[in-house]
């Protein structure tokens, strides 16, 4: 990569690109960056941010299904399975009966998921710390409202 590709400033030339001022791209490059950092903060933990996004949520005491797993994560079911596949492999999770529907399954880490989790979340932690940086906790606070608006609107 160049030192551009990996600095935070745009390419020579490209900085008077019209993506430049384009939210969807802006966006996407900060998804993109968070995503890339976060990676390589997991790998040491043998996670990525889509399967440590798994393990957080069966972490939680919401045991969701499969389903609500991709709708949440808004990812393709089939890339749920295969997440979660891996994750069950490695002995971070179980496929329980969903008590709500026996049809489904619903997703809840062992205790060794539980403890992956623990230990993958400071790493995650100072990945978004790193990403971060350049903005004070006021805005990171903002951000953080403004990305939920976004991310989960509400319907009118």
């Amino acid at each position: 990569m160049t030192p551009a590709a990996t600095s935070g400033t745009p390419s020579a030339g490209l900085d008077d690109s019209p993506l430049i001022d384009d939210l969807g791209f802006l966006l996407a490059r900060a998804s993109a960056t968070t995503q890339s950092r976060g990676n390589a903060a997991l790998a040491a933990h043998d996670l990525r941010v889509r399967s440590y996004s798994v393990l957080a949520l069966a972490v939680s005491e919401q045991h969701p299904s499969q389903r609500e797993l991709a709708d949440f994560l808004r990812l393709d079911p089939s890339q749920v399975v295969a997440l979660i596949d891996d994750l069950a492999r490695d002995g971070l999770v179980v496929r329980e009966s969903d008590p709500r529907d026996r049809r489904a399954n619903v997703v809840v880490a062992t205790d060794a998921g539980r403890a992956a989790y623990t230990a993958a979340r400071a790493s995650a932690r100072d990945a978004e710390e790193e990403s971060l940086r350049p903005l004070s906790a006021a805005e990171r606070i903002e951000l953080a409202r403004l990305l939920r608006m976004v991310a989960f609107p509400t319907e009118p």
